[in-house]
């Protein structure tokens, strides 16, 4: 494999960030230069504002919140600047350090780790490049006291914001609770994220949710682990967070969801990532071809050609992958093998006994009943670039349980390579095409909902495409959405850097603008991006 090398060009990207390390850059609110005209408030009363929304709001990056990325969390940029026309203080629930991870009762979170930073060729963990680190956020023993202005909480959905005890830690063990709102609710464990809202009397808010309703799916490969929230709930959560949010008369701005299939989380692992001059590849073609000619044969018998796979000594070679929406012929490869007078002769060449071919059919059926080579179309996960080509241990245990030898049961566990990639490490066609259009259903709720109620609206799903298909310049700098030397997007892939975060407060401020005749742009007051990094230097604690 190629151990990420495909993915980042190492000389270039150290450049890149040499003057970008936190230590560069003053992250206090930046002084406005000379305006253009005098800064007014328009219609809009920022004496109070109050955001609520996930981890992109959150001021989540690089897999991670911390300290650093929560400062530099749009809500609270945007506070800086209603505080020059009459907004009031701002109150984030800030971690304890700038590691990141979480912790309960003094024992790490599993899922809950320390930031991502760069290694030289890619992300990393923190731990790999400055040693053991300890994180000092627990949920239990030192969480901050509110009332919190940004009520953004990494990993809640739409339907979440309306859900009591969504903040008790008795409901961790039954995942109903979000660990990242335990550390918000104090003496009221089962208040709702909107109640917690509502009770500052908002005169101003911001509302950006419904990512997760749909990322969830993604991330997971789209294979029914995590899946996306059905239309009535979704609807139900919109308009009943804009109703109540503007019960009182406060206005607000709320933005979309991106498609996720534009983020790098999805597009930086090629769909062909095996370089037959890594690893001595070139030199198990021939092997490969002669299992996968058995295979290629029942393919084309069947009509089945597209689930062909021929592997290269020359060029760079796709994953195979299982495909769900494929029909499964299983049972129709174990029969094409007992069937064939020649089977067992192949199963010597593997170092078998004759006598093991049914047991052969009968694996190799299993294994590649729905599978066929990547292509283009097909978006691979950011994670699966650390599993292609390594021995998936669960494949390799089977395999030895049926009395396989080790040798042999490794060569047929190797991932994307001779065990097709799990579906939870691909978005095929199909799958993206469907979260999509759930994405664009949401979505019309979400402007639909804002129109009604006269609210300011951001479109962040056109604004990442945006970012996908060419950049967006901004000043002197333009951001793209390539993994690491994009400046958009953080090391996760997902969530976006400080200079991204800066980019978006500028399209929230230039729609209060068009709504509430606020001039944060005529004025000259957007946010000069290149004042906030594009990465967190490792030593950052």
């Amino acid at each position: 494999m190629k151990n990420l090398k495909y993915i980042y060009i190492s000389l270039g990207i150290l450049a890149f960030t040499a003057c970008n390390d936190p230590e560069d850059v003053d992250l206090e609110p930046e002084v406005m230069a000379e305006a253009l005209v005098e800064l007014n408030a328009g219609s809009a009363d920022f004496s109070t504002y109050v955001s609520l929304g996930n981890s992109l709001t959150a001021g989540f990056t690089d897999n991670a919140l911390f300290i650093a990325g929560q400062e530099n969390s749009i809500p609270n940029l945007l506070s800086t600047k209603f505080a020059l026309v009459g907004g009031g203080a701002f109150s984030q629930p800030l971690m304890n350090d700038n590691i990141g991870g979480l912790l309960a009762g003094g024992t790490q979170l599993e899922g809950f780790d320390p930031r991502l930073v760069f290694g030289g060729a890619g992300p990393v963990n923190l731990a790999d490049v400055i040693g053991p680190v300890d994180p000092t956020t627990d949920i239990i023993l030192n969480n901050p006291t509110g009332p919190f202005n940004n009520m953004g909480v990494p990993g809640a959905k739409s339907f979440h914001l309306l859900a009591p005890g969504y903040g008790n830690a008795a409901n961790l063990a039954a995942q109903l609770a979000n660990p990242y709102f335990v550390r918000m609710t104090g003496t009221t464990p089962d208040a709702r994220i909107l109640e917690l809202a509502m009770a500052q009397s908002p005169t101003f808010f911001s509302l950006w949710i419904g990512n997760n309703d749909v990322l969830g799916h993604a991330l997971s490969g789209a294979d029914g682990t995590n899946p996306m929230t059905d239309q009535p709930t979704f609807d139900f959560a919109i308009n009943t967070l804009v109703t109540t949010l503007t019960s009182a008369g406060a206005k607000g701005v709320m933005a979309n969801i991106p498609y996720v299939t534009t983020i790098p989380h999805f597009t930086t692992v090629p769909h062909d990532p095996i370089d037959p001059a890594e690893n001595d590849f070139a030199a198990q073609v021939p092997t490969l071809n002669t299992v996968f000619g058995a295979l290629n044969q029942v393919y084309t018998a069947l009509g089945e050609t597209n689930r062909i796979v021929v592997f290269s000594d020359s060029t760079n070679n796709a994953v195979v992958i299982k495909d769900e929406a494929l029909i499964d012929i299983s049972a129709q490869i174990t029969g094409a093998f007992n069937a064939n007078p020649g089977f067992p002769v192949f199963v010597t060449q593997l170092g078998l006994p004759e006598a093991a071919a049914p047991l052969v059919a009968s694996l190799l059926g299993t294994a590649y009943g729905q599978s066929r080579a990547a292509t283009e179309n097909d978006l691979l996960v950011l994670p699966s670039s650390n599993v292609i080509g390594k021995v998936n241990e669960e494949s390799f245990a089977a395999f030895s349980a049926a009395n396989l030898p080790p040798a042999v049961a490794g060569q047929f566990s190797v991932e994307g390579v001779t065990l097709p990639l799990a579906d939870k490490w691909v978005l095929t066609p199909e799958e993206q095409d469907e979260i999509n259009a759930v994405t664009t259903q949401f979505n019309a709720t979400i402007a639909s909902a804002a129109s009604a109620a006269g609210l300011a609206f951001v479109d962040a799903n056109q604004l990442l495409q945006d970012l996908a298909s060419g950049g967006v310049t901004d000043g002197d700098f333009t951001l793209t959405a390539n993994l690491v030397t994009g400046g958009g997007f953080s090391l996760d892939g997902v969530h976006l850097t400080a200079r991204g975060y800066a980019l978006m407060a500028n399209e929230f401020m230039k729609s209060i603008d068009a709504t509430y005749e606020t001039n944060f742009e005529a004025s000259g007051s957007l946010f000069n991006i290149g004042n906030y990094p594009t990465n967190y230097s490792p030593a950052l604690q």
